[in-house]
């Protein structure tokens, strides 16, 4: 029986066996018994961190430290409110940073704990605690966000839509007539994106539009 720790793009935790191609963590989620409760983060800190680091074998729920987390690929991990380790993915976290000035016109990269601040008011309802969307329209998306495309989360990605599963990306879509989307992906991650930082995405993304 696979763990609850696989995130999907709306920010569910859920028991699933697919594989994916980052980890990261929000902190300790989880009680003694590897379950978890109604808490899904205790720190404004959500990165996602390289799958292997040093060879290094860890359990993916120790007691009390923290919760190892699944992500499919990057742009799940940033429609979901993540963003790149600065100690696993020094070099993708200062892109990202440095993606993040070019976009609000800043003079320098911007602190770590700076990134999280704004990302936490963006990702999630205070009242409610649920993932906090926006409406956008389709055209101005970068490629690497994703969106609610019926019903389902779907992948921005050379002017098509790509329909998310834990199995890869299934055909590509283009969605004749449609203005405005759902947007999953948090309006600073969705400017990181537009200012130039390129997301690990799954083979099959690039594969679809072949």
């Amino acid at each position: 029986m696979p763990l609850q720790n696989r995130v999907l793009p709306t920010q569910e935790i859920v028991a699933d066996p697919g594989r994916g191609l980052l980890m990261g963590n929000r902190g300790s989620l989880h009680s003694p018994d590897r379950r978890l409760g109604t808490t899904r983060w205790r720190s404004k800190a959500w990165i996602c961190c390289v799958l292997d680091w040093k060879g290094i074998r860890r359990d993916p729920m120790p007691p009390g430290r923290w919760t190892a987390l699944f992500f499919f690929d990057e742009a799940v991990a940033l429609a979901a409110g993540h963003r790149p380790c600065h100690y696993c993915r020094r070099r993708d976290f200062l892109l990202y940073a440095g993606a993040w000035a070019r976009g609000r016109d800043l003079p320098e990269r911007p602190r770590a704990a700076e990134l999280d601040a704004v990302l936490h008011s963006e990702r999630v309802e205070s009242r409610t605690r649920r993932q906090r969307t926006t409406v956008q329209d389709l055209a101005e998306l970068p490629d690497g966000a994703m969106v609610r495309f019926d019903g389902r989360p779907a992948l921005v990605l050379e002017q098509h839509v790509l329909p998310w599963t834990w199995e890869g990306y299934e055909q590509p879509r283009r969605p004749a007539g449609l203005a405005q989307v759902e947007t999953l992906t948090p309006p600073a991650n969705l400017l990181v994106l537009k200012a130039g930082f390129a997301p690990l995405l799954h083979p099959s993304a690039r594969s679809q539009l072949r």
